[in-house]
């Protein structure tokens, strides 16, 4: 384990113990950043949780950090690009933006950002933001349109409720 994996495996677990059960995954981002002496943060967000995303960045300014934001909705780059057909699109006949996760994690490297935070990213644009992501990355909240940003609600209505849509 080299020396920057080792820090992180190290003040993972040290917050772990201190907040275990005591601590909100938003005060344990705090402690972790703190604890890893990173200063820089960046913030990659679906546009849909702008306000989200904006109260989080107060927040996180407010604790210190230096914070670095974009949306994926960023370069405004149609969906056309990647070959999306008008029947294809959420709403036919309008103009969609692609999400750029790939151009929110150029932007936040380009920041030199120390600590990247995902806030809602669609399945898939998570995994292509991870990818180009230079600075380690954690996860503040998983998208779930349906469930209120809260995906493991399927889990715990997987034996009633989505029963049937999950077990067919």
């Amino acid at each position: 384990m080299d020396a920057d994996d080792m820090k992180i495996a190290y003040n993972a677990a040290l917050v772990e113990a201190e907040g275990y059960c005591r601590k909100s995954r938003l005060e344990e981002i705090i402690i972790f950043a703190n604890k890893c002496d990173f200063k820089k943060l960046g913030v990659a967000m679906c546009m849909g949780l702008k306000k989200e995303g904006t109260i989080l960045c107060t927040i996180l300014r407010s604790n210190g950090f230096q914070v670095d934001s974009v949306v994926c909705k960023n370069g405004a780059i149609p969906k056309e690009h990647i070959r999306i057909k008008d029947h294809e699109k959420i709403r036919p006949g309008c103009f969609e933006p692609i999400c750029n996760p790939i151009g929110q994690a150029k932007a936040l490297n380009d920041a030199q950002t120390e600590l990247n935070i995902m806030l809602g990213l669609c399945v898939g644009h998570d995994s292509l933001f991870l990818k180009y992501s230079k600075a380690p990355v954690t996860v503040f909240a998983a998208k779930d349109r349906v469930l209120a940003h809260n995906p493991l609600g399927a889990i715990y209505l997987s034996e009633t409720y989505y029963k049937k849509k999950l077990f067919p």
